[in-house]
């Protein structure tokens, strides 16, 4: 009796220290599907609208909700079919391997002020570690499928996210360097809205995108790095299904082929979170004086943090999108010289000129500069949407010539009448 009374204080005891952190997990898991899920609908019609295309229109409702779900639950139910030729342990183990990569970085991102899992001080660089680990899980997946297709496409990825992690690193150490700190709930309160005077207040410019003309462009590295990483068009070499079938996972279906691809939505928006928090003010709306905990108390005031940086994430997430339905495949040379020939040496002199912009400029012109960059930036995007407004308002063939006529394009005639 005492033996059995020892185990169950034991047992009392481990769930007493296990409680939350597995309440941390559940609901980490939970919001990684639900956002996987969101992506794949928000990914349709995203490239509905860009191609000009109807996309999920009736099942669900008016917008096609419920054909993400329809889809989730096919794949659930689906046969799982694993090829004579394929190492069984392997083909089972790589796609749970790519997805605890994506997970595990989930508890070191902080959502709001104190909203983390894991708070650490190195959450950074425990971030890029662990989506790293993703590129084993591929290698597993082409190597264990047992095809020629799968073990080029994921020969293709682990060359791919080894080159991409490079530059994608040292463009994190830009504003690292800046802020001193590797902890991502620092990196938010430093850019951190404070009362005080116009020029002091630290809004919107505050933020490390406007920070220096090197962060700036560390910024659209990272972001370019970032998109490679995730294996996103027109980076997606590793899975280019006009080359490779499907690329690493061609022999994969049901519910390992969803994993593969959760651990894809996951980590794009891993690398979204933490682009947010480097240089777009983590959960800060950039237009309030104060935290919304100031004046809502720690519970709704952190609320509005989680549902603004959620957003922030979520609006990245779509730019991958855009980019994807937007441009054409690179070649797999390509993808490779874009890496090493341009975006490592331009994250190399990032670095080096955030380094020195400090130390050689004078306060005036540092404090000064943010203000200048996004007053600039505000202009672009007020003259981009006013351009965007009389380009859908004008009639077809007169706002933008050439879009839907040729009618006053340089040239045209001429090769009209030699056609002739």
């Amino acid at each position: 009796m005492e033996f059995l009374l020892a185990i169950w204080n034991w047992l009392v005891s481990v769930w007493i220290v296990v409680r939350w952190p597995l309440l941390f997990a559940f609901l980490l898991i939970t919001f990684m599907l639900v956002s996987a899920i969101f992506s794949v609908w928000l990914e349709r019609k995203v490239a509905g609208r860009i191609q000009d295309r109807l996309g999920p229109t009736r099942v669900g409702g008016k917008f096609g909700w419920l054909q993400t779900l329809a889809d989730g639950l096919k794949l659930l139910v689906k046969e799982d079919i694993i090829p004579t030729q394929a190492d069984h342990f392997l083909f089972r183990l790589g796609p749970y391997i790519a997805l605890t990569g994506s997970f595990v970085a989930f508890l070191a991102l902080p959502y709001g002020n104190g909203v983390v899992a894991t708070e650490m001080n190195v959450a950074v660089f425990f971030m890029l570690a662990v989506m790293s680990t993703e590129v084993f899980g591929i290698i597993l997946i082409g190597y264990g499928s047992g095809s020629k297709w799968s073990l080029f496409g994921g020969m293709r990825e682990a060359a791919q996210m080894v080159s991409y992690e490079v530059p994608m690193a040292i463009c994190v150490l830009v504003p690292v360097i800046v802020a001193g700190s590797m902890n991502l709930i620092g990196f938010a309160q430093v850019q951190e809205t404070t009362a005080g005077t116009l020029a002091s207040r630290s809004l919107m410019w505050n933020w490390y995108l406007f920070h220096d003309p090197f962060t700036f462009a560390a910024f659209w590295t990272y972001f370019t790095c970032a998109t490679a990483s995730c294996k996103r068009a027109p980076f997606d070499l590793a899975e280019a299904e006009s080359e490779l079938v499907a690329g690493f996972h061609t022999e994969y279906s049901g519910f390992r082929w969803l994993s593969i691809f959760m651990a894809e939505y996951g980590s794009m928006f891993a690398v979204s979170g933490i682009a947010s928090l480097l240089f777009l003010g983590g959960w800060h709306i950039g237009v309030l004086p104060d935290d919304p905990t100031a004046y809502l108390g720690g519970f709704f005031g952190n609320l509005i943090n989680v549902i603004v940086f959620i957003g922030k994430c979520w609006t990245l997430v779509f730019v991958m999108m855009w980019v994807r339905w937007t441009l054409p495949r690179l070649r797999i040379d390509q993808v490779m010289m874009t890496c090493l020939k341009y975006l490592l040496p331009i994250s190399c002199v990032l670095l080096v000129g955030v380094s020195l912009w400090n130390m050689l400029l004078p306060t005036e012109v540092l404090a000064l500069f943010p203000i200048v960059l996004f007053a600039l930036c505000a202009l672009l995007v007020v003259l981009l949407i006013k351009q965007l407004i009389t380009w859908a308002s004008a009639p077809p063939g007169t706002g933008m010539p050439g879009m839907w006529s040729m009618v006053g394009v340089t040239g045209y005639q001429g090769a009209r009448k030699t056609h002739s």
